[in-house]
C-alpha cells in the first residue's frame, strides 16, 4: 500500500510517523509546501520575543529523521496542486524548478492546514508589516525589529550610553492567541504595543465577562487595547515607519506591525478535486477521518470537527486535535477501528506570567443555539492552601447541566500559570468522560499545600453546584437580580474599598442578632467579597423562613459582570 499525505506539520507529520509504527510494509510519501517538517509553530511568538532563541529549537524533526528513522519519503517545498480521484493521483509541483509530476496513491491523507486571513486593505503589502505563521515568517520579523528601517537599524541602536531611549511601537491586528502572544513577546523586547481588534473582546472563545479580565490583565502590562475597531489601511512615512488607519477614524504609529487575523481552512485542493466541503467551509470529514472519497482523510485546521458537547460542527486550530486527528487517520488506514470522539477546544494561553485556560462549552456558544438547560458558578479560590507562601487566587465559571448535572465546560484565569492550567486540564478529562457534579464534589485530586487545598477548586466548584441544584444554595447572577434586595455581609473596612449603592449592610458575624432589619416581603440577594459568607448566610437566611440568594462571586464577579470605576484588575490580586 502507498500513502501520500500532503502537510508535514502537526496532523500529517503524527499520521506518518503512526502509521509506520503500525505498517512497516507500508509506502508514505511526506509533501510538505514549506521548507520544514514537523516545526512547532506554536513556539514562533516567543522566537520573535528571544524566549527560545534558536529557531532550531522549533524544530522537531527534519526530512533526515523521517527518512532514517521511519523510512519514508520525505520532499519539503513540494506543492499538491491537483488530484485526481478516478486515477488516484495527486499532481505535485517542486517549488525550486517548477517541475510538476503525478504521484500515485492507495490512500491520501489531506492535512494542509489554514491560510493566515490577509483582507485586501490600503497599504497591507507595505515594508514592516508580517503574519506570524511560518518559522521563515519569525525570522524576517526578528531581521526587521533589529534592522527594517533607518530608525530601527541607527538612532535606536547607538553603541554609546543611551541616557533617553526612543519609543519602539508596534501594532498588532488580532486578538486570537497569535495576537496576545506575540503583543507579548514585543513588550518583552521593549516595544509600546497597541492591540486593535474589531470585535469587542479578545480571545473569542472566553465568555465576555472572562475576556474582560484578560484585557485588564494585558493593560496592567502595557499594552494599550483598541476594541471594537478594524483596520481601514496602512501607510508608510519616508523614514520606513508605518501608521495604521482605523475604522473608526484613529491612526496609531509603528515600526512594525503584526497581522493576526486568524486562520482560515486551506481547502482548495480538496475543493478542486470535487470533496465535499462543509457549510462552515472546511473539509467535511467523518469520525474515522474520511472524506467524502473513502481512500482520501483529512486533518488538522482544515477539517470541521463536532463540538463534543454541542454536536454542532466547527473549527479548533488547535495543535493537539491535529496531531489526534493524524493518529486516527493513521489507524483507519492501518486497519483499525479508531475513532474521533469531537473536540472541546480545550486550550490555554500564557501572557505575563499569567495564564487563561478553558474547555468545553461556554455561553456564547449555549445560548445562540437555544440550550438554555444550564447553570454556572463563579468561585475565586486561592490557587494553594492560603498559609503557604505565593498562593493567589483562580477566577473560575464553571457551566453544568440542570436537568441531569453533567458538567458542560469551564474557564479559569490565575496569575499563578500553572494552577489555572492544572484545574482546565482535570475539567476537560471530566467533560470527556461525561462527568456530573457530583463527580467534581467527590473528586479525588492531589493535594499538598505547596500545590493545593484539602479542597480542591474543582470540588468546590462540584459543591457549589450541588448546592444550587439540590436547593441548598439558590442563587441570583449580577445583571439578571430583578428588584431583590441585596445584603453585604462583609465587614465595614471591606466597604470602604467597594461597594453598591442602596444594599443593606449588616457583616455577618452579627446577621442572627439583626435578622429583625431584614425585610421578610422581599427576596433577599446576599453577597460578600467572594460568595463564602455570601453562602453561610443564605443558609441561615433560609432556615430562618426567608427568601433568599446567594449572587455566586460577589463583589469579584460584579467586577467583571457590572464593571465600575474602580476596574477589574482586583479580582486577580
Amino acid at each position: 500500500m502507498k500513502v501520500v499525505i500532503v502537510g508535514g506539520v502537526a496532523g500529517g507529520a503524527s499520521c506518518a510517523a503512526r502509521l509506520r509504527r503500525l505498517d512497516e510494509t507500508v509506502e508514505i510519501v511526506i509533501v510538505e509546501r514549506g521548507p520544514y517538517v514537523s516545526y512547532a509553530n506554536c513556539g514562533l511568538p516567543y522566537h520573535v520575543g528571544g524566549v527560545i532563541a534558536q529557531e532550531r529549537s522549533l524544530l522537531v524533526a527534519n526530512e533526515r529523521t523521517f527518512r532514517e528513522t521511519f523510512a519514508m519519503d520525505v520532499r519539503t517545498n513540494c506543492e499538491a496542486v491537483s488530484i485526481d480521484q478516478r486515477a488516484k493521483t495527486v499532481v505535485l509541483r517542486d517549488a525550486a524548478t517548477g517541475g510538476a509530476t503525478a504521484e500515485s496513491y492507495d490512500r491520501l491523507v489531506l492535512s494542509p492546514g489554514g491560510a493566515s486571513i490577509r483582507p485586501k486593505l490600503p497599504g497591507i503589502d507595505l515594508p514592516g508589516i508580517f503574519e506570524v505563521r511560518t518559522a521563515p515568517d519569525a525570522r524576517a520579523i526578528r531581521a526587521w525589529v533589529e534592522r527594517g528601517t533607518e530608525f530601527l537599524a541607527g538612532m535606536n541602536n547607538y553603541s554609546a550610553i543611551q541616557m533617553l531611549r526612543p519609543a519602539l511601537r508596534a501594532v498588532v491586528v488580532g486578538g486570537g492567541f497569535i495576537g496576545l502572544e506575540t503583543a507579548e513577546n514585543l513588550r518583552h523586547r521593549g516595544f509600546e504595543v497597541t492591540l486593535v481588534e474589531m470585535a469587542d473582546q479578545v480571545l473569542a472563545p472566553l465568555d465576555y465577562e472572562f475576556a474582560r479580565l484578560v484585557e485588564g490583565h494585558l493593560a496592567m502590562n502595557g499594552v494599550t487595547l483598541a476594541l471594537g475597531d478594524g483596520v481601514a489601511g496602512f501607510s508608510q512615512a519616508q523614514d520606513g515607519r508605518l501608521a495604521v488607519a482605523t475604522r473608526a477614524g484613529r491612526t496609531y504609529p509603528a515600526d512594525i506591525v503584526i497581522l493576526a487575523l486568524g486562520v482560515r481552512p486551506d481547502t482548495t485542493l480538496a475543493r478542486n478535486a470535487g470533496l465535499e466541503i462543509g457549510a462552515l467551509g472546511g473539509i467535511r470529514v467523518d469520525d474515522r477521518m474520511r472524506t467524502s472519497d473513502p481512500d482520501i482523510f483529512a486533518v488538522g485546521d482544515a477539517v470541521e470537527v463536532r463540538d463534543a458537547v454541542t454536536g454542532e460542527w466547527g473549527f479548533v486550530a488547535l495543535a493537539g486535535p491535529a496531531n489526534r486527528q493524524g493518529r486516527i487517520a493513521a489507524d483507519v488506514i492501518a486497519g483499525r477501528d479508531s475513532r474521533y470522539r469531537g473536540t472541546q477546544g480545550t486550550a490555554i494561553i500564557g501572557l505575563f506570567g499569567a495564564a487563561a485556560a478553558w474547555t468545553g462549552a461556554s455561553e456564547k456558544t449555549l445560548l445562540p443555539l437555544g440550550m438554555t438547560d444550564y447553570e454556572k458558578v463563579y468561585l475565586y479560590p486561592n490557587s494553594h492552601a492560603g498559609y503557604y507562601p505565593g498562593a493567589r487566587p483562580i477566577a473560575m465559571k464553571v457551566l453544568f447541566r440542570r436537568s441531569d448535572g453533567k458538567v458542560l465546560g469551564g474557564q479559569a484565569l490565575s496569575r499563578d500559570a500553572a494552577a489555572a492550567d492544572k484545574r482546565i486540564s482535570a475539567l476537560a478529562m471530566a467533560v470527556q468522560m461525561g462527568a456530573t457534579i457530583d463527580d467534581l464534589a467527590e473528586s479525588e485530586l492531589c493535594y499538598a499545600p505547596q500545590f493545593g487545598s484539602a479542597k480542591d477548586p474543582l470540588n468546590f466548584a462540584g459543591m457549589m453546584a450541588r448546592g444550587i441544584l439540590g436547593g441548598d444554595m439558590p442563587v441570583a447572577h449580577w445583571g439578571a437580580r430583578g428588584d431583590g434586595l441585596l445584603v453585604d455581609v462583609r465587614e465595614a473596612p471591606e466597604l470602604a474599598v467597594e461597594c453598591v449603592p442602596g444594599a443593606l449592610h449588616v457583616p455577618f458575624g452579627r446577621l442572627r442578632d439583626r435578622l429583625a432589619e431584614v425585610p421578610r416581603n422581599r427576596e433577599i440577594q446576599v453577597i460578600c467579597r467572594s460568595g463564602q459568607r455570601a453562602y453561610y448566610a443564605t443558609r441561615l437566611l433560609l432556615q430562618n423562613g426567608f427568601r433568599a440568594r446567594t449572587l455566586p462571586g460577589g463583589m469579584l464577579s460584579r467586577a467583571v459582570l457590572e464593571p465600575g470605576p474602580e476596574g477589574i484588575g482586583h479580582a486577580l490580586d
